[in-house]
């Protein structure tokens, strides 16, 4: 009888566990990307696989082995391409880029992508009036990106004169930011 009270209050305390959590995440501020809600309290991956527009960057991200940096404390910013800017690229180059013998220029792409620290638009916004219209940001590939606002959008140059636009902004994460951007952006 006594293990039988036992298992019972078990059986309870992980059920109030498991509401506290659900409760937590369902009191999170999310914002939704790709169909699926992104909780500031996940990392960049653990949010980024749920994604339904993210699929090909999350992918290029295994395939480029940076899984485990990019779910490491950060802080990161990541200025996130969608499956629709990867089909802008020309034919092929994606499913090129992906091979074992491509990973090293996969993994400067994609570290093209992401700037040290969480920039979000306050920060950017920061930068930019400091930059006189145009921050320039160094990405953690080494190469530069610059940003500006057009209006109420933020743009983003890459190095070889491709621009880029964050279509959804300040998606938080518990290692950083993200941005979603609708163009793959290149280093030179």
């Amino acid at each position: 009888m006594k293990q039988i009270k036992s298992i019972g209050l078990m059986l309870i305390a992980s059920f109030l566990m498991n509401a506290s959590f659900a409760q937590k995440m369902m009191d999170e501020k999310t914002v939704t990307v790709g169909g699926a809600p992104m909780y500031p309290s996940k990392n960049i991956v653990e949010n980024a696989v749920n994604s339904k527009d993210h699929t090909t960057l999350v992918a290029a991200v295994k395939a480029a082995g940076l899984v485990e940096t990019l779910e490491s404390a950060g802080p990161f910013t990541v200025f996130a391409p969608t499956n629709e800017a990867f089909d802008m690229l020309p034919k092929g180059a994606v499913e090129s880029l992906v091979k074992p013998e491509n990973k090293a220029k996969l993994t400067g792409i994609l570290t093209y992508h992401v700037v040290a620290g969480r920039l979000d638009t306050k920060a950017l916004d920061e930068k930019i009036k400091a930059g006189h219209g145009t921050a320039e940001l160094t990405t953690v590939a080494g190469g530069k990106l610059w940003i500006m606002k057009k209006g109420p959008k933020y743009m983003l140059k890459d190095e070889n004169g491709g621009m880029a636009t964050i279509t959804i902004k300040n998606v938080y994460q518990s290692n950083g930011v993200i941005h979603v951007i609708d163009h793959v952006v290149l280093p030179k």
